[in-house]
This record gives structure tokens, C-alpha cells and sequence, in this order.
């Protein structure tokens, strides 16, 4: 990213959680560790089905007395609606802010060069009331700012960012391996934990128990992760969602989003499984390769 670059991720909204138990509230749900989140850090992490499947992914960031969620706009009904489910009498208010926030991501040498900035994924600062954090996934995403909508132009002119093509941010954050948006076509269709959580710091298996929490547990300590989510970089042809992708006639995964940046479920353990190799699906011819963040 070129340092006055800034993208105004249009696609992401915000919810608001306040109240008497929300910290409770929250930690007895999400995969990483509410305790984590504080004026000075923020946390990623994710919302799973109680048998552990993917359902939703968003960051959250401690502000006044409650927290932020940033989460994206296709999800956000879906999360509001799971969480208020959950909320039976706890003492926790949900605010959609949606419409009045909005969340802008520049580069992560931007962000070095705030006098308090630390070099540490999820570091959270403020800027004129503002938080300002390095993303907690991955510091090479760079940093988000969440801020008033009314206020954005004129901070971003302080700031001295310009507003680019946010294509480029969805390009760049798929050819790292993360993926940037189409969410909801993961839902149900693989563990939280072959989303690689635990390498972009949503899952934390020392807190206690939460919502799916017994078969990630399950599949962690027990050595079974055989399956990943990687980026498909297309050569020719079409993909599908749904489809099977073949390495050398042997099926070795599933593609799960179809659009713009695509990305499958791969058997990456599998013999047949080479980064080296061409792979196809019915109608398509593709790369696929292990992001280098993941080390196992």
C-alpha cells in the first residue's frame, strides 16, 4: 500500500454493544478473549455455530463504555439479529451505527508514524476521540480508522491520505490470503478453525468455554486440521461455487466464493496437494498456493 493511500471500506458497518454485562455478554460467545480488548489494543475474531462452523468474523474495539463491532455489511443483520438471540435478559444494549460510522484502512508505515503507534497487530490509538488500530489479523493489512461520518473528509485531509480504488485493498488482501468480503458464502460450510484462525488471532484456546468452542478444541489438539481456506489465482476459464477442484484428476478441495476473489477449501495435508501445479475445476485452470503467514 502507498502510504497516503486510504480505502473507505463502504462495505463494513458497525454495531455498538454497551451495558451492564456486555463484556460478560461477549466473552461467552466469541472465539478470542474479550480481556484482550482494551483503550490500547484490539482483538479479531469470530462468531461460530455450536458445533463450530463458521457463521460470522468481525474485529472489536473498546470505545467508551462499550465496544465496537466491524464487521461486513452483508453479515451485519445476521450478526445483530444471532447476537440479540443470545442476549435473552442480559443487561447489554445492541446499537446498529452503521449510518453514522464508517471505516477507512491505510497503510501500516501510516501508521508508524503516529507518535504513540506500536508495531503490534491489533495496537489501538486515538485520534481526535477517534480509535486508529493496526489490524489485529495481520499488521500488512495496515491500520483502520473508525470515525463519524461527518468527520472523515476533513481527518483524512489532516492526515494527509487520499482516497483510492478499493478494489485495490480487496486485490491486495486476497493476495495475502484473507478474505476481504463475500462472507456469507462461508457460512456452515467449514470450521471456524480451517478459516485459519488461530494463525490470523481470532481463536484464543486458553479462554473458557464459548460457542463451538468443544470441537475447535477438538480438532486442535487432536492434530485433525487437514483443511484450509486459500485464495484461488485464475489462469482461465470460469469457477463456480460449489465446484471440486482436481489435482491431477484426484479431488483435493471445494471452491467456496466465486466472485472477484475467489477463494476453496483445500486438503492441503493431501499428497496430491502441490503449489507447484496447475489446478482445475470444470470449467477453469488455476493456481493455488499456502499463505505465507502459515507456518504448519
Amino acid at each position: 500500500m502507498n502510504i497516503k493511500n486510504v480505502y473507505i471500506l463502504e462495505d463494513r458497518a458497525i454495531l455498538y454493544l454497551n451495558g451492564e454485562d456486555a463484556k460478560e455478554f461477549l466473552q461467552n460467545l466469541i472465539s478470542n478473549d474479550i480481556n484482550k480488548v482494551s483503550e490500547t489494543n484490539t482483538c479479531f475474531t469470530s462468531l461460530l455455530s455450536p458445533q463450530g462452523k463458521f457463521l460470522y468474523e468481525f474485529i472489536i474495539i473498546k470505545h467508551k463504555s462499550g465496544y465496537l463491532i466491524d464487521c461486513e455489511k452483508s453479515q451485519v443483520d445476521g450478526l445483530f439479529k444471532q447476537l440479540s438471540i443470545y442476549k435473552l435478559r442480559s443487561k447489554v444494549e445492541i446499537l446498529n451505527l452503521s449510518n453514522e460510522f464508517i471505516v477507512a484502512a491505510f497503510s501500516h508505515e501510516k501508521f508508524l508514524t503516529f507518535e504513540e503507534a506500536k508495531d503490534s497487530p491489533g495496537f489501538t490509538l486515538k485520534y481526535r476521540e477517534d480509535p486508529i488500530f493496526l489490524d489485529p489479523r495481520n499488521k500488512q493489512l495496515g491500520a483502520r480508522l473508525i470515525i463519524n461520518l461527518e468527520k472523515l473528509y476533513l481527518s483524512l485531509k489532516r492526515l494527509d491520505l487520499h482516497d483510492s480504488n478499493l478494489k485495490d485493498y480487496y486485490s491486495f488482501s486476497h493476495k495475502l490470503g484473507i478474505v476481504p468480503k463475500d462472507l456469507n458464502k462461508l457460512q456452515n460450510k467449514l470450521f471456524g478453525i480451517e478459516c485459519n484462525y488461530e494463525e490470523l488471532n481470532g481463536i484464543d484456546f486458553k479462554k473458557g468455554c464459548y460457542v463451538g468452542q468443544e470441537n475447535t478444541a477438538r480438532i486442535k489438539l487432536k492434530n485433525k486440521l487437514s483443511k484450509r481456506i486459500f485464495p484461488i489465482n485464475l489462469i482461465k476459464g470460469k469457477i463456480n461455487e460449489g465446484e471440486s477442484i482436481y489435482a491431477n484428476k484426484i479431488e483435493v478441495g471445494k471452491v467456496l466464493i466465486d466472485n472477484d476473489y475467489p477463494f476453496a477449501l483445500i486438503k492441503y495435508l493431501d499428497e496430491n496437494f502441490d503449489e507447484k501445479i496447475s489446478f482445475k475445476s470444470k470449467d477453469a485452470e488455476f493456481n493455488i498456493k499456502k499463505p505465507d503467514w502459515i507456518k504448519s
